[in-house]
C-alpha cells in the first residue's frame, strides 16, 4: 500500500503561524524518511487556524530540504487564478525538482466570501468556467496548444523535461467527471465528504476508460489519528475536536476544561459526528482500516491528514502508521 500525507499547516494551541509553517517543513522531511510517497500542502485564505495561503511558496523550501518524495499542492484553488500563471509557477517547480512535482487542482474557495472577492472578484463565475480553465491549464503544462488558437504562440516557461503531474481534488461526481474528461488523476477527499465515495471513484474510472487507453489513477484522503493505544488515540482525537471548535467555529473554550464540560463534549452529537469519518486507534487498528478502505475504494493510494493538539502527537501518529505498514510488508 502506498501512503501519503496531506498537510493543512494547522496553527495549534499557543503557537504562531511561523511555527506552523516550520513544522510543515519538518513534517515533509520526516515523511520522506518514513517512506511516504508524497507530501501535499493545502491552500486556505483568511482562516485563523491554518497557516498556508500559498503552497507555491512552501514547496520550493520543502523541495530544497528533501531529495525524492513527491511534493505538491493539495490543492491550488484554480478559480482564484489565471491558468497561465499557475502553469508558470509549477513548471518552475518541476524544473527545479525534476519528476517530483504534483499540481493538485481544486474548485473550493478555501476561505470566506470576502477573501474570495479580494482574490478573484466573482468567484462563483470563475467556478462555472472550471472545465475551460482546466483545459487551458493542461495545454500550458503540456505545451500543446492547438495552432491558431489564442495562446498557441506562448509557453509557460520554463518548460521542464517532465511536466508537473496534474490531479483533480474533489468530493463529488462533478469533480470526478472533470478529472475523467481531461484524462488526469483524481484524489477523493473522504475526510470532508458524506457522499458515496466508492460510487464517485467508480464513476471517474468508468468515464476515464471510455475515452483513453491509459489507466486512471486514484487517491483517497482520510483523516487518521494514531497513538500507542486506542484510548490514547481517542484522547488525542478529543483535543483535535477542541482545536476545531476554537479555530474553525470561532468558539472560545476555557482551559483546562472542567470534567463536567469535558464529559458533555465527549458525549455530544457534535463529537460523535466529528469522529465518524476518522480512523482513530493504535497502529494495528489504523493500518488495518487503511487497507480495508484501500480495498473498498479500489484506490491506488491512501493519503492521510492528521491534526492533533500538539505537533509531537501529529508526527508520532504518522511515524507509528509508517512503521506498522513497513512491518506488515516485511
Amino acid at each position: 500500500m502506498q501512503v501519503s500525507i496531506l498537510d493543512q499547516a494547522p496553527i495549534l494551541n499557543n503557537s504562531t503561524a511561523k511555527e506552523a509553517l516550520e513544522q510543515s517543513i519538518q513534517l515533509a522531511v520526516l515523511a520522506e524518511k518514513l517512506g511516504y510517497t508524497r507530501y501535499w500542502i493545502a491552500e486556505h485564505h483568511n482562516l485563523s487556524g491554518l497557516a498556508c495561503s500559498a503552497p507555491e511558496i512552501m514547496l520550493p523550501v520543502i523541495g530544497a530540504k528533501t531529495k525524492s518524495i513527491r511534493i505538491g499542492s493539495g490543492a491550488t484553488l484554480l478559480p482564484h487564478y489565471k491558468p497561465y500563471k499557475v502553469a508558470e509557477m509549477f513548471n518552475m517547480l518541476a524544473t527545479l525538482f525534476p519528476n517530483r512535482i504534483d499540481l493538485g487542482i481544486g474548485r473550493a474557495p478555501g476561505g470566506d466570501a470576502q477573501s474570495s472577492i479580494a482574490l478573484s472578484g466573482n468567484y462563483l463565475e470563475n467556478v462555472k468556467k472550471m472545465p475551460k480553465t482546466v483545459q487551458e491549464l493542461l495545454h500550458f503544462l503540456y505545451n500543446d496548444y492547438p495552432k491558431n488558437e489564442l495562446f498557441s504562440s506562448i509557453s509557460a516557461s520554463p518548460l521542464p523535461n517532465i511536466p508537473p503531474e496534474p490531479w483533480i481534488l474533489g468530493t463529488s461526481i462533478k469533480s470526478a467527471f472533470l478529472a475523467a474528461e481531461n484524462g488526469i488523476s483524481y484524489a477523493f477527499g473522504q475526510f470532508m465528504s458524506n457522499e458515496d465515495g466508492r460510487q464517485i471513484i467508480q464513476t471517474y474510472k468508468n468515464q476515464f476508460q471510455k475515452k483513453r487507453k491509459q489507466q486512471p489513477k486514484t487517491i483517497v484522503t482520510v483523516s487518521a489519528i494514531c497513538a500507542e493505544t486506542n484510548e490514547k488515540a481517542k484522547q488525542i482525537a478529543f483535543s483535535s475536536f477542541l482545536w476545531n471548535l476554537q479555530h474553525h467555529k470561532g468558539k472560545t473554550l476555557d482551559f483546562p476544561l472542567k470534567e463536567e464540560a469535558k464529559q458533555q463534549l465527549l458525549n455530544s452529537d457534535e463529537f460523535q459526528q466529528f469522529q465518524k469519518n476518522m480512523i482513530i486507534g493504535d497502529p494495528k487498528f489504523v493500518v488495518h482500516r487503511l487497507y480495508e478502505l484501500e480495498n473498498w475504494y479500489e484506490a491506488d493510494e491512501m493519503m492521510i491528514i492528521t491534526i492533533t493538539g500538539s505537533y509531537e502527537e501529529r508526527t508520532k501518529s504518522y511515524q507509528l502508521i509508517a512503521e506498522e505498514i513497513n512491518r506488515k510488508k516485511s
